[in-house]
């Protein structure tokens, strides 16, 4: 039975939209396949997300008549549990898209539920010291418990999960260590059509929220020493200091626009992504745009960089190693190459194997 025939118009779920980071814009394509389905969220933020959802038929929870936005979401972690938990979802079939907390929505009796997961929520199984040193000292217990509490959510949610889809090899690893079930992988789509390539200046850049997960420091760094400035595009708690620390070796230009930050990827020698990224779409936009990208060698960047022909490929955390390879020649990539690679990516790829893996799982 093809899904179109078992639903026509599933119920879509999302953590909260507040701005068009990597999982929104991915999510933005799936509820692109079922433009008529209601989209459940904890919160929404129009403005925020660029009216991208602005005529959909979008509902949220409680929690939204806080007023709360991107710069406060993180205050509330320990109430978005039991805020999905309350979300009124109704329907045959629930496709959702989480990073801590859509999976764990209660369904209809007898509903399917699949989840494409971006990855298990990052603090409470990855990083829970550092997300206990982001936070004043007496706060630190009371987050504990919250983090402790929030793996008990996770394992009662996806034990009620139809199924789960990873958004790359190192999701679906998790997903199999914590949750101990497996996943199919469709890597998330990239508008590779918004790009146009073309050779690059000698600025370097980077693109993600300036949390210490995303490593920043490590490009600033690296950047510094190779004598090479770096643009930072994106907004997060550990901006400030880097700021004052990297004055001289940073440009700090906040959220962009699309149009902006089509242009920054274009006219810059190389993408920097430190961290380890679950897949990556910054780096697959950098390649839609002939600019080539330079890794941390893990995660989602073996599955979208091409070492030597479309970037290359560092240890993790290495300032030294990545210092050295932002000191070569960036010039020496084809950008329509590049671009090329990139289309392997594009949103309907994505559409028609999310669908191919929802229809085998329900």
């Amino acid at each position: 039975m093809a899904l179109t025939d078992f639903h026509e118009k599933p119920a879509l779920v999302h953590d909260y939209l507040l701005v068009m980071r990597g999982a929104e814009r991915t999510f933005a394509e799936m509820a692109d396949i079922w433009p008529d389905a209601p989209i459940h969220t904890l919160l929404y933020d129009e403005q925020g997300t660029r009216g991208r959802f602005a005529r959909r038929d979008v509902r949220t929870s409680q929690l939204q008549h806080l007023g709360v936005r991107q710069h406060g979401f993180r205050k509330l972690l320990p109430l978005y549990p039991t805020a999905a938990r309350h979300l009124a979802v109704h329907g045959d079939l629930v496709v959702s898209s989480s990073s801590a907390f859509a999976h764990g929505v209660r369904t209809d009796p007898g509903a399917s539920h699949v989840c494409y997961c971006h990855s298990p929520f990052r603090y409470a199984w990855l990083e829970q010291r550092r997300a206990l040193d982001e936070v004043p000292r007496p706060m630190r217990p009371a987050l504990k418990m919250a983090l402790q509490r929030h793996r008990r959510f996770d394992r009662d949610a996806v034990r009620g999960l139809t199924g789960l889809i990873a958004n790359g090899r190192i999701t679906a690893e998790r997903i199999r260590r914590f949750w101990g079930r497996s996943a199919p992988i469709v890597h998330p789509p990239v508008d590779v059509d918004r790009f146009q390539p073309q050779a690059g200046e000698d600025d370097l850049l980077f693109v993600g929220e300036v949390t210490g997960h995303k490593q920043v420091e490590v490009a600033l760094e690296a950047a510094e020493r190779s004598g090479r400035r770096l643009r930072v595009v994106g907004e997060g708690p550990d901006l400030p200091r880097l700021k004052q620390r990297y004055e001289r070796t940073g440009v700090f230009l906040g959220r962009v626009d699309d149009a902006e930050l089509a242009r920054n990827y274009a006219t810059s020698a190389a993408l920097v992504v430190p961290n380890v990224e679950e897949f990556g779409i910054a780096a697959v936009e950098a390649q839609a745009a002939g600019t080539p990208v330079i890794a941390a060698d893990a995660g989602g960047a073996r599955e979208t960089v091409l070492p030597d022909e479309t970037g290359w490929l560092v240890p993790p955390g290495d300032v030294d190693a990545m210092a050295s390879v932002l000191s070569r020649d960036l010039s020496e990539f084809e950008p329509h190459r590049l671009a090329a690679h990139a289309r392997k990516f594009s949103p309907e790829s994505f559409k028609e194997r999310l669908l191919d893996a929802v229809d085998s799982l329900v």
